[in-house]
């Protein structure tokens, strides 16, 4: 009997907890933002094992209050996302749109001789991402190289989450998209 009440009085206080997260992550300043990370994280799904582990690192950054790494890890995350969509026709359309590409056996090759830049303005051309897409993309990359090398920009909380939730939002349009 006592062990059934511990457990109805335990019950309780998560969902109270649990409660008290929702309404107190709707307010900018509070820690209990970082609770909606976990809404984030279901989020994660049809990615590679290496996908998944950046993003997920960038999500424990955010955690940690490590925004700058946050932005350059989940961008890791979604370039390679990318790049692995741009080669699943083994590089047929790709190279049909940049003849001069043909020397690169492989997305890795193209990966160490070819800018990030350059490589969306390819998603483009392939239809992979709309014109749209392709400019919102090379803003992320903007704020991505502001937060991997020496600048004044610091981002917060909020541009964080913003930033991880506008690349998954990236990666879950490119979900269905075949090349």
């Amino acid at each position: 009997m006592i062990t059934d009440l511990l457990y109805a009085f335990k019950k309780r206080a998560d969902a109270f907890e649990e409660d008290s997260h929702q309404i107190f992550s709707r307010h900018e300043g509070s820690k209990s933002r970082v609770i909606s990370l976990d809404q984030t994280r279901k989020r994660l799904v049809g990615l590679s094992l290496q996908q998944d582990e950046l993003f997920q690192q960038a999500l424990t950054c955010i955690e940690r209050e490590i925004y700058r790494a946050a932005h350059v890890m989940a961008w890791a995350a979604f370039i390679d996302f990318l790049e692995q969509k741009m080669a699943s026709d083994g590089l047929v359309k790709v190279k049909s749109k940049r003849p001069d590409w043909v020397k690169y056996a492989s997305i890795e090759e193209i990966r160490e001789n070819v800018t990030e830049h350059e490589l969306i303005k390819v998603a483009y051309d392939v239809g992979l991402i709309s014109k749209g897409e392709m400019k919102t993309l090379h803003g992320l990359l903007s704020t991505r190289n502001q937060c991997a090398h020496p600048t004044n920009y610091r981002p917060g909380l909020n541009e964080s989450i913003g930033y991880v939730a506008q690349l998954l939002n990236q990666v879950e349009q490119l979900h269905g998209k075949l090349l």
